[in-house]
């Protein structure tokens, strides 16, 4: 890449945690940022003191940018975890493969060569996108191995390119007329970002799992203090339908990077009859078209396990799409098995203290 790749740290240690604040402003510059890419999501969900950054600079430009979580196995074994990432498509380029190889090279030589753990990455790619097969072909070459092909996240995205106009004419026919029936309900639309927002929507939220008794692995409780500490240009959008002072409906999306992303939902029983799920969409696919992004992502589809939340998405005008995968670097086979081990066992103990 001409210039040694070289990771930018707050000091002499080359694996640093980046303050939040200088991590948003390199995150900002890429058009495959997202949100699991954040500090905020990352310190939650980590803890802070596992994160590290990795910055690539070029002539003073940053090409590839990556946050990692950390987790020590024992004393001298771990792993390190790139979610959705490393992030080389910035917002005044394309897609960089070259950058791509250098960020993965130096994480392979950090974490796999010279500390001995094994190295997960999720790259933020799908397949039905042009990186995905040069994307795949530079995995391959350094030896990166696909794990658990069948857990591969699939969900539908939203075309948000086109005029509005057509965005709308590509909602499924009966999807539209619900659409239109719940424009001429008394609903109204209360959006933003503060805290006070998110915690409106949690009582509903908190509502329709106890009426449903769904079993989740969702926090939202974690999602409600990452919003705390998410830098403002990174902060969750809300937006509830209300009849009078009653929420019908309600739904949280982050738009960093390129693609909104469609993260927590709920809907009363009184929303399901004002279908004021169908005008909360539709209004964030305006907003998240306003704000730049080029995707709607629906946040995942499960038309086996969840058919009745497929169907509704289905009908929302995206495609469906799958992610490229879930990659290892390891220093051996056996340790790549021992951490797969170790992963099934937390699991099981997860599960009997739930």
């Amino acid at each position: 890449m001409g210039e040694r790749a070289v990771p930018l740290a707050d000091g002499p240690a080359p694996w640093k945690p980046l303050p939040s604040a200088q991590w948003c402003a390199l995150l900002s510059q890429f058009a495959d940022g997202n949100f699991y890419q954040t500090h905020a999501y990352g310190a939650v969900s980590w803890g802070e003191r596992n994160l590290v950054h990795l910055c690539i600079r070029q002539d003073g430009a940053v090409r590839a940018i990556a946050q990692i979580r950390t987790a020590r196995i024992g004393r001298w074994w771990g792993m390190a975890y790139v979610r959705w990432g490393p992030c080389v498509h910035r917002k005044d380029g394309s897609w960089d493969a070259e950058a791509f190889r250098a960020a993965l090279e130096l994480l392979r030589e950090e974490f796999v060569f010279r500390r001995g753990w094994v190295l997960r990455v999720i790259p933020n790619i799908f397949r039905e996108d042009a990186p995905a097969g040069p994307a795949r072909q530079i995995l391959g070459e350094l030896g990166f191995l696909e794990h658990a092909p069948q857990a591969v996240y699939r969900t539908a995205r939203v075309d948000l390119d086109p005029p509005l106009e057509i965005v709308r004419k590509r909602l499924d026919g009966k999807w539209r007329n619900q659409l239109n029936a719940a424009s001429r309900n008394p609903l109204r639309v209360v959006e933003g970002n503060d805290t006070e927002l998110f915690d409106r929507f949690m009582v509903l939220y908190e509502e329709m799992m106890a009426r449903k008794r769904f079993d989740t692995t969702v926090n939202v409780r974690d999602f409600r203090q990452m919003q705390e500490h998410l830098e403002p240009s990174e902060k969750l959008r809300v937006a509830l339908a209300l009849h009078g002072d009653q929420p019908h409906a309600a739904l949280v999306v982050t738009d960093v990077g390129n693609t909104g992303i469609y993260l927590l939902g709920a809907t009363g029983e009184a929303g399901l009859k004002s279908k004021a799920s169908y005008l909360l969409q539709w209004r964030m696919m305006e907003f998240l078209k306003a704000q730049g992004c080029r995707f709607y992502d629906l946040g995942g589809i499960n038309p086996e396990g969840n058919p009745g939340v497929y169907h509704f998405k289905a009908g929302m005008g995206g495609s469906e799409v799958r992610q490229l995968g879930r990659f290892e670097a390891a220093p051996s086979e056996s340790a790549r098995r021992l951490l797969h081990w170790a992963e099934r066992i937390r699991k099981l103990l997860h599960r009997l203290r739930r």
